[in-house]
C-alpha cells in the first residue's frame, strides 16, 4: 500500500491534501517518495527558514537529545534560560519576558489570557483578514468565518475591524478593550503590508484607551520579512510579541515575548512541553545560525531580487505583487488554487493565501539560481 493511502486510511481528515508524499529535504529543496524533486516555496507554512536539514539544528537536536529531552517548568534549566536571555536580546526594546510554547496558537492563547488578567478587560479587537489560530480562543481573534462558524459560539468579547483603517481602529478600541491584537503583516489574509504610520497609530490608539497592543508575529518573525521581527520596519514596540514558526528550525515550538505592562500569571497558565530542552536547543541554534548568516538582509536581497526579475514580463493573469523580504503574494485576477498543481508539475511548491493569492514563503537560505526557477515556473504557469 502506497504511504498516502496508509496516511489517508488512518489519520482524521482535517487538510485538503496533495497527491505528493514529501520524505527528504536539503536547503531550499525537498523530494518525494518516487524521487522528484522540488524547490520548496512552502517551508512548513514558514517554518524551515534556515534551510531544511540544517546541519547546525540537527547537531543541537542530537547532542541534546542524548542529555536532557524534557524538564517541567516546576524546575530551572539551563538550555531554557539560556534561549530566554537570547530572546530577550533579539526581541524589540522592552520585551524582556518570554512564556515558551509549543507554537503560535498557543502564544496567541497566551497572549488573550494575560491580556484580560493584566487589565481586568474583557474585550479584544482584531482585524478583518486575519489569521490567529484555530484553538478557540485564536479561533476568536481569527476573521474568517469559513472556520469559525463550524464551531460556534465561540469565546465572547471578540470584534474586527478592516485591516489599516486607522478611523475604524479608534472607533473600536475603547476603555472597555484589553487587546488589540494586529499581525503587521497580514499572512494567510493575502501577503497584506499596512500603509505607513498605522502601526504607529496603533500603538496610540492603544495607549490613550489602556489597552494593550500585541502583535501576532507568528509567521513573520524571525527574519522573513527583513528584519528579525517585522514590527522593526515600523519602530512600534508591542507589549506582547506572539512568535513561532521559524524560531526552533522546524521543530515545534513558541512564545509569547511580553513587556513591563503584562502581569505575572503563576500558578493560572502553563504547558507541560513548552520550553522543553529539545525545542530550546533547537531554537538557539537555530536563531545563532540566523544571526551569523545574516538572513534578514538576505531575505530582503533575494526577495527584492525575485521582484524585479518576476516584474519585468508579468503575466496579465497579475493583478498585484506584494512583498515584505521572503515574503511574497502574487494577486490574481482568477482564484489561485487551479495554479498550485501545475507549479508543482514544474517542480515548485507553493501556498495560496486567499482565493485569489499564490503566496512564497521559501527558505531563506534559497539561492537565487533556485529563486530564478521559480519566477519561470510561475511565468510558465501564469502564461496566457
Amino acid at each position: 500500500m502506497k504511504l498516502s493511502a496508509i496516511e489517508g486510511r488512518y489519520s482524521l481528515p482535517v487538510f485538503p491534501r496533495r497527491d505528493l508524499t514529501l520524505v527528504r529535504g536539503e536547503g531550499a529543496l525537498v523530494w518525494d517518495d518516487e524521487g522528484r524533486r522540488y524547490i520548496d516555496c512552502v517551508a512548513g507554512v514558514g517554518v524551515a527558514s534556515v534551510g531544511h536539514a540544517n546541519p547546525e539544528v540537527a547537531e543541537a537536536l542530537a547532542e541534546q537529545a542524548r542529555t536532557l529531552v524534557t524538564c517541567p517548568g516546576i524546575f530551572y534549566n539551563d538550555k531554557r534560560a539560556r534561549l530566554v536571555e537570547r530572546l530577550a536580546a533579539i526581541a524589540p526594546e522592552g520585551l524582556e519576558r518570554a512564556f515558551l510554547c509549543n507554537s503560535g496558537t498557543e502564544a496567541v492563547e497566551a497572549a488573550i489570557k494575560l491580556a484580560r488578567l493584566s487589565t481586568g478587560r474583557s474585550r479584544i479587537v482584531a482585524a478583518m483578514r486575519g489569521f490567529h489560530g484555530r484553538t478557540l480562543g485564536a479561533l476568536s481573534a481569527t476573521f474568517k468565518k469559513e472556520y469559525r462558524e463550524p464551531f460556534a459560539p465561540l469565546v465572547p468579547g471578540f470584534s474586527h475591524v478592516p485591516f489599516d483603517n486607522v478611523e475604524k481602529l479608534g472607533e473600536a478600541v475603547d476603555g472597555e478593550c484589553a487587546a488589540l491584537i494586529l499581525e503587521p503583516v497580514q499572512g494567510e489574509g493575502g501577503v497584506r503590508i499596512p500603509a505607513p504610520g498605522y502601526l504607529a497609530e496603533a500603538r496610540r490608539i492603544c495607549d490613550a484607551a489602556g489597552a494593550l497592543l500585541v502583535f501576532d508575529e507568528v509567521q513573520t518573525g524571525f527574519c522573513r520579512t527583513g528584519r528579525m521581527f517585522a514590527c522593526e520596519h515600523s519602530g512600534v514596540r508591542p507589549d506582547m510579541l506572539c512568535v513561532a514558526k521559524a524560531i526552533a528550525g522546524g521543530v515545534p515550538m513558541g512564545a509569547l515575548l511580553c513587556g513591563e505592562r503584562v502581569e505575572p500569571a503563576v500558578g493560572r497558565h502553563g504547558t507541560t512541553f513548552g520550553g522543553n530542552p529539545l525545542a530550546c536547543a533547537a531554537a538557539l541554534a537555530a536563531i545563532e545560525f540566523m544571526e551569523r548568516e545574516d538572513l534578514a538582509r538576505q531575505a530582503e536581497e533575494k526577495g527584492a531580487w525575485f521582484e524585479d526579475r518576476f516584474n519585468r514580463q508579468r503575466p496579465a493573469r497579475v493583478r498585484a505583487l506584494r512583498r515584505a523580504g521572503l515574503m511574497i503574494g502574487i494577486e490574481l485576477k482568477e482564484r489561485a488554487r487551479p495554479h498550485l498543481a501545475r507549479l508543482a508539475e514544474e517542480g515548485v511548491l507553493a501556498l495560496p493565501a486567499g482565493p485569489t493569492v499564490i503566496r512564497l514563503l521559501p527558505p531563506l537560505v534559497i539561492a537565487i539560481e533556485e529563486l530564478e526557477r521559480v519566477s519561470d515556473a510561475l511565468h510558465a504557469v501564469l502564461a496566457p
